[in-house]
């Protein structure tokens, strides 16, 4: 059960792909899907301050609970109101397990029934993550999604590796479900299968039937080919309850992005944005400009025409890469804001495609963007 008006409702369906726009109630508000979720891994979206975000038009971000738990830890925070309070957000937040973060950051000691034994990355302190603790972290926190702890694999993976981890994710998803205690929260299920198209279909035949009231897709976009990660991730959204929202997690390329929301996923987050920004790169739709080329060294053009960011509306690739090679702050707060705007019109231009029936030929368009170089 969930408090009133805490739920997904799809408002409209594209004629010729599975792509469809929906909205997302929260405790802490709506928020219109397709949507990207900006990453504040420690409660924080590196370079942005949240009154920004909010002029960008984000209305949800993700948090870190594998980080938030260990430092500051999920008690004080809820001693101190809760996440949103914490860090200054009034909208929706959606939290993560941490499952990824174990296994991806983290030296395993050993995965067993009860849960994973992993060190710190901060102190090399060795904890304990179960399913029902990472429920417990994440209501203490306070977050409007919170997602169930799983078991993640690398690619690539043996099959008995990645049924395995199925098996465990399953088992896990169970005693998640009977540990949850807050009606203002939405608990979502989480798919594995590594690149195993069937285990994929059991993965998200046998979470479906838990009953959550959404879905989050794990596993995908860690180095497999692009078809591969596209067919396991059809053959999971044909089988997912169409009413409930589905957040693919970890994927911000454009390309990716776009096509996985052809086949019917409504929420992402990745680092992505961020990351390049602080590398130098800036996302325009005409390809990555990357400012550390010399061949911006005298650029006295916008990293993006009809861009209305503070980046593109008042200064030059030239002066933003000066920046950048010295290291500057600015350059880092700039190339941030400018990424992350160039994902929310992403997300606007998806929505109006779904509206006017156009999606495939919005996926057309973006098609090849990763290989693009913009003039200059």
């Amino acid at each position: 059960m969930h408090g009133a008006g805490i739920g997904f409702e799809v408002v409209r369906r594209d004629a010729g792909t599975r792509a469809r726009t929906g909205i997302l109630r929260t405790a802490h508000g709506e928020v219109e899907t397709p949507a990207f979720l900006p990453v504040g891994t420690r409660a924080s979206v590196k370079a942005m301050a949240p009154w920004e975000l909010e002029g960008l038009g984000y209305r949800m971000l993700l948090a870190n609970a594998y980080h938030l738990m260990l430092r500051p830890g999920t008690g004080l925070i809820r001693e101190l109101g809760g996440l949103h309070a914490f860090m200054g957000w009034p909208h929706p937040i959606l939290t993560d397990s941490g499952g990824f973060q174990v296994f991806s950051l983290s030296p395993i000691l050993r995965v067993k029934e009860e849960g994973v034994v992993f060190r710190s990355v901060y102190d090399g302190g060795e904890h304990l993550l179960t399913p029902e603790g990472a429920v417990e972290a994440q209501e203490q926190l306070g977050s409007d999604v919170a997602m169930v702890l799983d078991q993640c694999v690398a690619y690539p993976s043996e099959r008995n590796e990645a049924e395995r981890a199925v098996d465990t994710t399953l088992a896990w998803a169970r005693r998640s479900l009977s540990a949850r205690r807050r009606e203002d929260q939405m608990l979502f299920g989480i798919v594995q299968g590594g690149t195993y198209r069937d285990l994929r279909e059991r993965s998200a035949s046998e979470t479906a039937a838990l009953g959550f009231p959404g879905y989050g897709i794990g596993g995908l976009s860690v180095g497999e080919p692009r078809e591969v990660m596209l067919e396991c991730l059809e053959a999971q959204l044909c089988i997912l309850p169409g009413d409930r929202p589905r957040h693919l997690l970890g994927i911000g390329d454009p390309e990716g992005l776009l096509e996985a929301v052809a086949l019917g996923v409504d929420l992402f987050d990745c680092v992505l944005p961020t990351r390049l920004a602080r590398n130098g790169v800036a996302m325009t739709r005409e390809g990555k400009v990357n400012l550390r080329h010399a061949r911006y060294r005298g650029d006295a053009s916008p990293l993006e025409e009809g861009c209305d960011c503070p980046a593109c509306a008042r200064f030059t690739r030239a002066y933003l890469r000066h920046l950048h090679n010295l290291n500057e702050i600015l350059a880092h707060r700039l190339l941030t804001w400018h990424n992350l705007a160039f994902m929310r019109r992403l997300m606007l231009d998806c929505r109006s495609a779904i509206e006017a029936g156009r999606m495939l030929k919005l996926v057309r368009e973006w098609s090849g963007w990763s290989e693009r170089v913009p003039g200059g």
